[in-house]
């Protein structure tokens, strides 16, 4: 199977997929990806409505209680490092950024809490920016369908992504991906038997066909 076929099967399958962060403004993406670390899309979108309904401006963000931020996303986990994250974003967008999230790697990396693949997702959705963000769900499924090895790390990963589909395909493909890894190539209980790319599949062809 080439990457052709498993793109028309992604295609197939998302027809127009999105990012599943709510956001209105840039900065709030970049905060929003930020606190989706370790957690899930529907409970960062539970606090992010209400953190950024009190809290509406970089200014506000910047001044506010750490610990009125740390009980609105106490939720998601890792609450204390997060909430630090969200002032310190806030200070540097607007110390450095004229408030505004760069299209520029070299200075999003610079930023607390933001690496490499938070910055492909940033950059993807805000700017389209040709970029594969390797997130838990791509690195799962990257290796199932035999495009990465098990060993690899997710710059390795990315890499071979890169490699494999055209540049074009970029940001659509990483949407697709985390999407398919969220909802059909699970960690536990995939669906398997009825998806479509099991022929190429290493678990599928260790666990379940056997």
């Amino acid at each position: 199977m080439n990457s052709k076929e498993i793109e028309n099967y992604l295609d197939f399958l998302f027809v127009n997929p999105r990012c599943e962060l709510n956001y209105t403004k840039d900065y709030e993406l970049l905060i929003a990806v930020v606190l989706s670390a370790q957690t899930t899309d529907k409970r960062v979108n539970m606090v992010t409505s209400i953190l950024f309904d009190k809290y509406n401006t970089l200014e506000k963000l910047r001044d506010a209680d750490i610990e009125d931020i740390i009980n609105i996303i106490r939720p998601i986990g890792t609450f204390n490092k997060k909430s630090i994250f969200v002032k310190k974003i806030a200070s540097f967008l607007l110390d450095n950024c004229d408030g505004k999230v760069p299209n520029d790697e070299s200075i999003l990396i610079k930023i607390p809490g933001v690496g490499r693949k938070t910055s492909n997702v940033v950059r993807s959705n805000l700017f389209n920016y040709p970029a594969i963000a390797v997130d838990t769900h791509v690195n799962r499924v990257s290796k199932r369908l035999n495009i990465a090895n098990e060993k690899d790390d997710v710059l390795i990963v990315e890499k071979k992504l890169m490699k494999y589909f055209p540049k074009k395909s970029w940001s659509k493909l990483h949407h697709q991906m985390v999407l398919f890894g969220r909802y059909y190539c699970t960690s536990n209980k995939p669906k398997c038997e009825e998806c479509k790319l099991n022929n190429i599949c290493k678990y599928y062809i260790k666990n379940i066909k056997k």
